[in-house]
């Protein structure tokens, strides 16, 4: 599938923690920080990339528990020279603040 098309899908099927999150990402909520949601990076689709500090937020599921898929994919991102900040889906749910301190202190550090 085209990674525009299969971006423009996850766009659509987002889960409940990338949701939350979007909520507190989107609009330059966060300190006036822009970032974009299931943005194509390469061969990938990232879950949200702030392109200013150069840091990509992924929202995972069990799914990606030691997934060697994942570790490659985050090798090749590093190698483009972003920060991949990982938090799991109960992470986000339940304490959104915390991850949101996580990200905003990436994010002042890329500035």
């Amino acid at each position: 599938m085209d990674q525009k098309v299969f971006a423009k899908h996850l766009r659509r099927q987002m889960t409940d923690s990338e949701r939350l999150l979007w909520y507190h990402l989107r609009g330059h909520r966060l300190a006036g920080q822009k970032f974009r949601r299931q943005q194509p990076l390469g061969k990938y689709v990232v879950d949200f990339v702030h392109f200013g500090a150069r840091v990509i937020v992924e929202v995972d599921g069990g799914q990606h528990n030691d997934s060697p898929h994942d570790a490659v994919r985050d090798a090749w991102l590093r190698a483009q020279g972003f920060q991949v900040l990982r938090f799991w889906n109960n992470e986000v749910l339940g304490n959104t603040q915390q991850v949101l301190e996580v990200i905003y202190a990436a994010v002042g550090e890329g500035d």
